[in-house]
């Protein structure tokens, strides 16, 4: 028999396998090293893509003469993942209420709901959530259509990191002020603001946070870019800076649950609101598109 990865020729030895999921199940052990999965096969000039991949898996070895394994990168497979829930839920809204039903029901087993239940998973609990709510006035989550806003952004940051970057620094400029406004909201009684802007900065900097993945993922350095550091006239690394932007982001939400006011205003105004503006404009002037 004939195996190969994406037309290549694969150095495999078969030997008790049975099965073409058997010979799979070893080949997805290497390619979980170097960062891939197997997005499709074709078994003798047959196709079988992401959605008809059991199938394949339990056909016996016995007759086929070759495999060709279809191996993806992590964001490839990702993005085909969100580009079909994207093309369901734009559907969604004009379907007949039996094929919103179906939807509802059977999402979370579908290819690209795996996919995500692995490698993305709040993200695919909130989409689980939203769906398996639908028609409940009374849940108080997103209605199904509310996310195709949230779908489109994980795309956009997919297919241009570096873009998505520049596009939200007036929003880190905005939040920035925002934090040093925090101290004199919560000594004014604005708790509903100074809430708010704890949820816009959270969120805020989980988005910086994935797309700081995709660069590192993209093959950009970005542990050699220097930040001027905060404590010195000393330039520091990015991966430290990072560090202590991280701790010092929990230290607040800490503070901030325990209603320790005064902490979470030095916190706010003095660590992290200049440390969210060096780190995107660094960010936006280092990695380019």
């Amino acid at each position: 028999m004939i195996i190969t990865i994406n037309g290549k020729p694969a150095d495999i030895t078969l030997e008790n396998e049975k099965t073409v999921g058997e010979v799979l199940s070893g080949i997805q052990t290497w390619m979980d090293g170097a960062g891939f999965s197997v997005s499709g096969l074709e078994i003798d000039g047959k196709s079988y893509g992401s959605l008809s991949l059991d199938k394949a898996f339990e056909l016996p070895l016995a007759g086929l003469s070759s495999i060709n394994v279809q191996a993806s990168g992590w964001a490839d497979l990702l993005m085909e993942a969100l580009t079909s829930l994207l093309t369901d839920l734009e559907m969604y809204e004009n379907a007949r209420p039996e094929e919103q039903k179906n939807f509802k029901e059977n999402w979370a087993l579908s290819a690209p709901a795996l996919f995500l239940k692995d490698n993305e998973k709040d993200f695919y609990t909130l989409v689980l959530e939203t769906v398996n709510a639908a028609g409940d006035t009374s849940s108080g989550t997103l209605p199904v259509i509310g996310l195709i806003p949230l779908v489109s952004e994980r795309i956009r940051e997919l297919k241009g990191p570096a873009e998505e970057m520049k596009l939200i620094r007036p929003l880190a400029e905005e939040t920035a002020k925002r934090l040093e406004d925090l101290p004199l909201d919560m000594q004014t009684g604005k708790d509903s603001k100074a809430a708010e802007t704890i949820a816009i900065f959270s969120s805020l900097v989980e988005k910086i946070f994935r797309l700081i993945f995709l660069f590192k993922y993209f093959k950009t350095d970005i542990e050699s870019i220097e930040v001027p550091s905060m404590n010195s006239p000393e330039k520091q690394n990015l991966k430290d800076y990072i560090g202590e932007f991280s701790a010092a982001l929990k230290e607040l939400i800490s503070a901030f649950e325990n209603k320790d006011t005064i902490l979470v205003g030095d916190l706010a105004e003095y660590e992290l609101a200049p440390r969210l503006r060096c780190l995107c404009d660094v960010l936006c002037m280092e990695v380019q598109p």
